[in-house]
């Protein structure tokens, strides 16, 4: 099994449906129980041993850069990778980042946070020529499951994958481990020079190349409007008491200082 050290997060979309809820921040940048949404995501790859990530940016890159630069955590290199084409889907940005990472890689969105479990959980499984897609099949948890990406299992593969299917058994959770391999699918699944994650993961899903993850009882969400970041923080905030309802007053003075 070969050791994973990098990642991709993708970190180029507007996050229009936020901004249509009055929010001004950038979307990764959006405070979150006083953190920056995607500090979570920083933190939670750093302790999992991920050395290099690769941030593809596009919407007002100039001013998030800078900004993404002051919280990254000791130990991960972040390096920017520019998507001019950033108003095209997201296959494009994962395409963005090929001439810069080996295989295989972690691939990630800006706007999803994810307990730690998962993440080593992703780590942990063999990737080979393939990709691996951590997936929730607790339907009923899921906040907005009408938007949700669904996904149709076979035993331990992905077999269809897509916004509008109406037979499914889990949720694409946006938490993958990838070899190359995902980037010829994506090449070939363009038209008219665009493509979409999905496309690439469809096509490989076609060719029993789309290991399915299940991730169990562990935690996991996607912030895409007002509702699910409000969701999130409620989420969060009790994680934060109940671990801090756990720890020794030595402790506990210590984090809250």
């Amino acid at each position: 099994m070969n050791a994973i050290s990098e990642a991709v997060i993708l970190v180029a979309g507007a996050g229009s449906r936020l901004r249509a809820g009055g929010e001004k921040v950038a979307k990764p940048l959006l405070p979150l129980l006083g953190r920056p949404l995607v500090s979570y995501t920083f933190e939670a790859l750093a302790r999992a041993g991920i050395k290099t990530v690769y941030a593809v940016v596009g919407f007002e890159s100039g001013t998030l850069v800078p900004e993404v630069e002051r919280i990254v955590p000791r130990g991960l290199a972040v390096r920017f990778v520019e998507n001019r084409d950033w108003k095209k889907q997201n296959g494009i940005s994962v395409l963005a980042a090929a001439p810069h990472i080996s295989s295989p890689f972690l691939l990630t969105m800006a706007d999803h946070l994810f307990e730690q479990a998962i993440v080593d959980l992703v780590l942990r499984t063999p990737v080979d020529d393939r990709v691996n897609l951590a997936i929730d099949r607790k339907l009923d948890s899921i906040f907005d499951i009408d938007d949700a990406m669904k996904v149709q299992t076979r035993d331990d593969r992905v077999v269809a994958i897509g916004k509008d299917l109406s037979d499914y058994d889990a949720i694409d959770t946006g938490m993958f481990a990838c070899s190359a391999t995902l980037f010829d699918y994506l090449e070939a699944a363009k038209r008219d020079g665009d493509c979409s994650l999905a496309d690439g993961v469809r096509a490989m899903a076609g060719a029993g190349k789309v290991g399915a993850i299940d991730i169990g009882t562990a935690w996991w969400q996607d912030v895409d409007t007002p509702e699910m970041l409000a969701a999130a923080e409620k989420r969060l905030r009790q994680r934060r008491d109940v671990a801090m309802a756990n720890t020794t007053p030595d402790r506990r003075d210590a984090a809250e200082n």
